[in-house]
């Protein structure tokens, strides 16, 4: 207690009593009860200033967690108006109602896509069923198609043979006509035939040096020595089937040859990597190809020649190749300059 306070209370109280000891006693008591009185204040006040500002902080939080919410709101809404699929009540607030709305709007869209992604899968399985016995039936037809074939094409030799003094000029054209007819009747069996049996099976990919397997397919061809293959760049190892990839390689390699009326053939075979795929590409100095015929030349049994010899097929052979390696197939070409076919292999 302040000494001159003390003084002041003396200075009230009887002669007797003013130093007496207990009422110094009672003095210190009092002053002791103002000192914890104004420690504690202080320590109040303290606490009020600290509660003050993280209440302030958990405020402004709470004021930016809001501002987020209703952003979010916003773009959603934005989204669905934009996309015409649900009524929304024009309403900027955010009232109970109007977000509740949007959650059961998203809910409800949720378990659409499920159903509809259920339904897709359904008829994936459906696709590939059938298309697996479509492939059966045509390799089925295609090989008992041979068997009458070959006999026709055996009695037509004997004819040839057996009474050529007898059968006339114009009836041996005929008997050379069917023979022709059967053949390429044989040949379309056997395209077909090869073309529903093409499979990738998980079980047989394999890490290939793609270099290595462009030697075994450039021996197999045996070339004439006027054509001439350069690999452009560094090939990769890539996980893959090696049958199929023989073939489309193959496909690819004949047809450069074939369309081709250059004293020089010349081939050229590179790739690149992208993130997700690999992309190769087969180029030539061929003929190439007129932009009309272009969006049709993958198609099965499509020719740009009247080439009774060939079944049409070379081409849709690779393009189902890449498309069972999930990648795409195209071709660049100009008339007199050449063809570059291009088509990617997904990343195993």
């Amino acid at each position: 207690m302040n000494s001159l306070l003390k003084r002041q209370i003396r200075k009230y109280l009887p002669e007797n009593l003013q130093n007496n000891p207990e009422l110094e006693a009672f003095l210190d008591a009092v002053n002791k009860s103002y000192t914890n009185s104004d420690e504690q204040f202080s320590m109040l006040q303290r606490a009020t200033m600290i509660s003050s500002e993280e209440l302030s902080d958990a405020s402004e939080k709470l004021k930016k967690e809001t501002d987020k919410q209703r952003e979010i709101i916003a773009k959603l809404k934005n989204v669905i108006t934009t996309l015409n699929v649900y009524e929304l009540e024009k309403d900027d607030s955010l009232e109970d109602s109007s977000t509740l709305k949007l959650v059961d709007f998203i809910d409800h869209q949720t378990k659409e896509i499920l159903k509809v992604n259920q339904l897709k899968d359904k008829l994936l399985i459906s696709l590939e069923k059938q298309n697996e016995e479509l492939n059966e039936y045509a390799h089925m037809v295609s090989h008992d198609l041979v068997s009458p074939l070959r006999n026709i094409e055996t009695l037509v030799h004997m004819l040839s043979e057996d009474y050529e003094g007898l059968i006339e000029k114009d009836g041996l054209d005929k008997l050379k006509l069917i023979s022709e007819n059967v053949e390429r009747i044989d040949i379309l069996a056997g395209a077909i035939r090869n073309y529903s049996s093409i499979k990738v099976q998980a079980k047989k990919l394999t890490n290939l040096n793609m270099h290595h397997l462009l030697d075994d397919v450039i021996n197999e061809l045996k070339l004439c020595k006027r054509s001439h293959i350069h690999i452009a760049n560094e090939l990769p190892e890539i996980k893959v089937e090696a049958d199929s990839m023989s073939l489309l390689f193959s496909h690819l390699i004949k047809n450069a040859v074939k369309f081709n009326d250059k004293e020089l053939k010349v081939i050229e075979i590179g790739c690149k990597e992208e993130e997700f795929f690999w992309e190769f590409y087969v180029k030539d100095n061929g003929n190439g190809i007129q932009e009309s015929y272009l969006k049709n030349i993958f198609m099965a049994f499509y020719k740009l020649e009247n080439d009774y010899q060939s079944a049409g097929m070379g081409l849709s052979t690779v393009k189902k190749i890449v498309d069972m390696y999930e990648g795409r197939v195209w071709v660049e070409s100009k008339p007199d300059l050449g063809s570059t076919f291009y088509f990617t292999i997904k990343k195993q």
